[in-house]
């Protein structure tokens, strides 16, 4: 698979990720078997011999178990860790975290973040991940104690670079204005099915700004791939007939698949965005890993840019 650089930093990477959101098989702890796990691990070997090399995990996903399921594929795989660029991330808590009755919350407190970061470590078996993000933006984020914190955990060799992930452009400025060193990447939702990066300046400031731009659910939750399975509650009612139909007439076109159009309507943007892929199944895996291969014209760009909106542009 292609390499490309992350941001404004040395860390190069395949130009997908794949994502662990659904690795654990739940997102209940106490559901995960040992022998989900093992087919977790294989999964992810599966992605990595397929060419991926940038793993998105989070604290929350599953608990913390599939930051766990990484590690124990990083145990099994002679050398892989020296190969990845491991990114995880940090800020959401769960209700009754810390205390009885704490509602669910978000937490960029130096103290939370530090903390975060070194129980990740200890779940992934490792010294430092390559890349740590800030989850969801808190609205009592205090730029300069973030960056205390960010400064002691580089300092201490656990975080390499740091990144933000669903932050507006005016949070990432205010970030960014209390920090050293740039942030790397802005991880926020982009497909066919949700088109505001286009129009809310995120994409315009990851240009600007050298950062790259993450994309999950780059399928809308798979209402752009083969079915929904589990979606988030703003990914229900996703409007897609049109854009869907627009998808199916090109792969056929094509001789290819609508969730890889789906993909390099996403690849050909300036701004470098990289799709995180989240399917467990490991032949679809191998299929997106090709996703290169297809090229659109700014016409077809344009064709799936209109349908999605659902009206001509202005």
């Amino acid at each position: 698979m292609q390499e490309i650089t992350l941001g404004r930093s040395s860390l190069k990477t395949s130009r997908l990720a794949y994502g662990t959101w659904r690795i654990a098989g739940s997102w209940d702890p106490a559901a995960v078997t040992a022998k989900a796990r093992n087919t977790g691990v294989q999964t992810l070997i599966a992605a990595y011999e397929s060419g991926f090399t940038l793993f998105d995990l989070a604290d929350i996903y599953c608990g913390g178990v599939s930051e766990e399921i990484m590690g124990q594929t990083l145990r099994r795989v002679n050398g892989m860790r020296a190969r990845v660029v491991l990114a995880t991330k940090c800020g959401i808590r769960a209700a009754n975290d810390s205390e009885k009755g704490a509602p669910y919350r978000y937490d960029f407190s130096a103290a939370h973040i530090i903390d975060a970061c070194e129980h990740s470590l200890g779940r992934l078996g490792v010294e430092h991940v390559d890349l740590f993000q800030l989850h969801r933006p808190d609205y009592l984020m205090d730029p300069q104690e973030v960056a205390q914190a960010f400064a002691t955990l580089e300092a201490s060799g656990k975080v390499r670079h740091f990144g933000v992930s669903n932050f507006r452009p005016s949070q990432v400025t205010l970030l960014q204005s209390a920090l050293k060193a740039p942030l790397l990447v802005n991880q926020v939702e982009i497909s066919l099915a949700k088109l505001d990066c286009l129009e809310d300046g995120t994409l315009d400031q990851c240009l600007t700004e050298g950062m790259t731009p993450m994309a999950w659910s780059p399928l809308g939750g798979g209402h752009l791939g083969e079915g929904v399975r589990k979606v988030l509650p703003s990914q229900e009612n996703y409007r897609i007939g049109g854009v869907k139909r627009q998808l199916d007439i090109l792969a056929r076109e094509m001789g290819t698949s609508r969730w890889l159009v789906a993909l390099a309507w996403l690849l050909k943007h300036p701004a470098g965005i990289v799709p995180i892929i989240g399917t467990t199944r490991t032949d679809r895996i191998h299929e997106l890993a090709a996703v290169e291969d297809i090229q659109l014209t700014r016409e077809q760009w344009y064709q799936l840019l209109t349908s999605a909106r659902r009206q001509d542009l202005p």
